[in-house]
């Protein structure tokens, strides 16, 4: 089993660097709430499926589909978009207690989905993406920095969605209770899609010596375009057909997109390889999609690869990247880092090959894949609990 290397500063610590920093940026306290809750959230769904939780508000699969969303996928969106917001705006984004008391409306949506307090929990729920709203927007007005209100409006619509599915599990809204989940899914595919093409190639061009990474404006409008038109079908309820005709050629354009951005040069760079393997299973993602509309495989296959494969992957991928350049220490991944990748990835690997060519092992594959998604977010934490919780060994802030 790899060995715990020492995370190395950039430059001999501080003095200073003993001190508390858990409120210091965003990234810290939500990487560290994602990345528990994720460990954590297999054993509470495990504790539902006994009946030792028989009052809670959401139960079974709805609950496992709104925790993944609005509560770990979401908790990293907005870490990496206060952190991210400070240096395109050059303004301050939330930090001390305002960051603290975001957190902790994160936390009480984790615990009040599980009591039988479901108004609460609801208005809660919606409330954190809408707060996080208008915490980002503050930063990004003031610098007039246009290019990036886009993250608001979507940070404004997770919010809707999360509100619309809690209506709709309280009968409130006589629509499906799964629609403000396939929102959510879209607007955090279109997030993944905008991120991973602003990132991945300059980071690859960056770490790996003539790698020649580009981005072409065809493939880049092709692929952001069909996914926010995906995001436009399934938001005004157009039929499985619409669907159908607009995933398949987006999987085409972020296939092409990715292979602009040459990621077999990525094995040279682990941090680099991490995010195009998990940029990869967007295509896969996409083409599960449509065959899931032809009935040829479950949906829940599509929803896994976007889930487990892309998002994350390109979380662990980029929690690792953010923790350790914003803590000042070295970009470089080690043994621990990679078996995190490695488990993560492995998880998507299970969940959706295993069932789709072997379905009489799906039960397993379902089992086998919660336990390394788990054990990847669960070494995480633990790894970067002492990184993300003081503050920087070279004395500078953040």
């Amino acid at each position: 089993m790899a060995s715990f290397i020492p995370l190395e500063p950039a430059q001999p610590p501080s003095a200073h660097a003993s001190g508390f920093a858990l409120w210091q940026l965003g990234f810290r306290p939500f990487y560290l709430l994602a990345s528990a809750f994720a460990a954590l959230s297999i054993a509470l769904w495990a504790v539902q499926f006994a009946g030792w939780l028989p009052r809670a508000y959401l139960q079974g699969p709805m609950w496992h589909a709104h925790e993944m969303l609005f509560g770990f996928t979401l908790a990293v969106i907005v870490g990496f978009l206060f952190t991210a917001g400070r240096n395109w705006s050059g303004q301050p984004t939330p930090t001390g207690l305002p960051l603290a008391a975001l957190s902790a409306l994160w936390v009480a949506g984790r615990v009040l989905v599980l009591t039988p307090f479901a108004w609460t929990a609801a208005t809660v729920n919606a409330a954190f993406p809408l707060a996080c709203a208008l915490a980002l927007a503050r930063p990004l007005v003031a610098a007039r920095n246009r290019r990036n209100y886009f993250f608001v409006g979507l940070l404004l619509l997770l919010s809707g969605a999360a509100f619309a599915f809690h209506l709709a599990a309280l009968g409130v809204l006589e629509v499906p209770g799964w629609l403000g989940i396939q929102v959510a899914l879209d607007a955090v595919l279109f997030i993944m899609a905008v991120m991973g093409g602003r990132v991945i190639p300059m980071f690859t061009n960056n770490a790996i010596s003539g790698a020649g990474a580009t981005r072409h404006p065809l493939a880049e409008n092709a692929a952001l375009g069909s996914v926010l038109a995906l995001l436009l079908a399934d938001a005004t309820g157009l039929p499985p057909i619409a669907g159908m005709a607009i995933a398949l050629p987006a999987a085409l354009a972020h296939l092409a997109r990715w292979l602009l951005w040459r990621p077999w040069k990525a094995p040279a760079n682990t941090l680099v390889l991490v995010l195009h393997v998990a940029y990869a299973w967007i295509p896969v993602h996409l083409v599960l999609r449509v065959l899931a509309l032809y009935g040829v495989v479950p949906a829940s296959l599509a929803t896994h690869a976007l889930t487990v494969g892309a998002a994350g992957g390109l979380i662990i991928g980029m929690m690792v990247r953010t923790s350790r350049g914003h803590t000042g220490r070295v970009l470089r991944a080690d043994q621990v880092d990679t078996a995190c990748f490695v488990l993560v990835l492995l998880a998507a690997v299970i969940r959706v090959l295993v069932p789709l060519v072997a379905p009489a092992h799906a039960i397993a594959a379902v089992l086998g894949s919660a336990a390394c998604w788990s054990l990847g977010f669960g070494l995480f934490a633990v790894r970067y609990w002492p990184a993300l919780s003081r503050a920087r060994p070279d004395g500078m802030p953040g």
